[in-house]
């Protein structure tokens, strides 16, 4: 079946347009609120998250963009690890007042505050230890998505770094996405956090693409192994195939 995708987008603009008249305060649906990045037709949108925090992802994510912009793709990076942003520091910018802090509050649009990063990727950063970033209501998290949709067609990968954890945040802008990349470690508790990240996700959506990186491993086997457990639990207890 194939979608209207620009007509998805055009739809979410509406709501979005609605709700800041004060229109769209009618009752909502259950689960996490649905917007997505997937009016961007031709760009392929990927969210690296993970169920707990120090595994690696936001180092996977920059070395990621870094490697497909060497393979001559066009790369956008969205640092949406809210109120915790590091991707800006660990890419050698200084964001000053482009940042999503001033999309959120109204005083830029998104193509405004898009980086120029190593090898030219782009980077949407976002301010750390921001407090209004760390609380958006859904409003707030639908408006980001949907601006960053508004740049469609101008990347070949949109990747998403997203916090660690089930909140709301970091729910919001994974169910964005088309595939999910979850990062853990062979420790017990990143690999059974790196599960409840797929449980959840898979409640919301039952055909989203979800792709395992087991990092710091001493070898290949303890990788594999990691990753055939969560598999067999997934498959056990969830009924999807990672």
């Amino acid at each position: 079946m194939i979608i209207d995708q620009a007509n998805k987008l055009r739809v979410l603009a509406e709501q979005i347009r609605r709700e800041k008249r004060g229109n769209g305060s009618g009752r909502k649906r259950k689960g996490v609120e649905r917007a997505s990045f997937k009016g961007a037709m031709l760009t392929r949108t990927i969210a690296i998250t993970s169920g707990k925090g120090g595994v690696g992802k936001s180092n996977l994510t920059v070395n990621l963009a870094i490697c497909l912009a060497r393979l001559g793709k066009k790369v956008l990076v969205l640092d949406a690890d809210l109120g915790l942003a590091n991707i800006d520091v660990m890419m050698g910018l200084s964001p000053k007042d482009k940042t999503l802090q001033y999309v959120v509050n109204g005083r830029k649009r998104i193509q405004d505050i898009v980086l120029e990063g190593p090898e030219g990727v782009q980077v949407i950063a976002n301010g750390s230890g921001i407090q209004e970033l760390a609380n958006l209501s859904d409003v707030e998290r639908r408006r980001i998505i949907g601006e960053v949709s508004n740049l469609e067609g101008k990347y070949d990968f949109l990747l998403v770094d997203t916090g660690a954890g089930i909140s709301k945040n970091v729910m919001s802008f994974i169910l964005a996405t088309e595939e999910i990349v979850i990062v853990t470690t062979p420790e017990p508790t990143a690999v059974m956090d790196a599960y409840g990240i797929i449980k959840v996700v898979s409640q919301q959506n039952r055909d989203v693409r979800v792709k395992l990186v087991v990092n710091m491993v001493k070898n290949k086997t303890e990788a594999q192994e990691v990753i055939n457990k969560i598999i067999s639990v997934s498959q056990r207890f969830l009924g999807i195939v990672v």
